[in-house]
């Protein structure tokens, strides 16, 4: 929770913010969650356009999801990080 001022100002800091070339810079396997249902941030301006720009990069697009999903569709994103970290673990070995 956020005072009104402090949620403008995130979100005009954030949305003027191109972190094009940090992304760039990852050079690690990396999992991207989105939910196409998000209603505050777009998929195809955050999570695909990531997506294509990170090397190793793996889109996972929770159907229906909205931006906190991490909270509605918690079980269902603890299973896809674990088995996503098990894979890895398991390549490294």
């Amino acid at each position: 929770m956020c005072g009104l001022a402090g949620a403008y100002f995130c979100i005009k800091a954030f949305s003027e913010t191109d972190l094009t070339e940090d992304l760039k810079r990852i050079d690690v396997p990396t999992l991207i969650l989105h939910g196409d249902d998000d209603q505050i941030v777009p998929i195809d301006d955050s999570a695909r356009r990531s997506a294509k720009i990170v090397r190793n990069a793996t889109l996972k697009v929770y159907p229906g999801a909205p931006h906190g999903m991490c909270s509605t569709h918690k079980d269902q994103v603890n299973a896809d990080l674990i088995a996503f970290i098990k894979r890895r673990a398991v390549a490294v070995a």
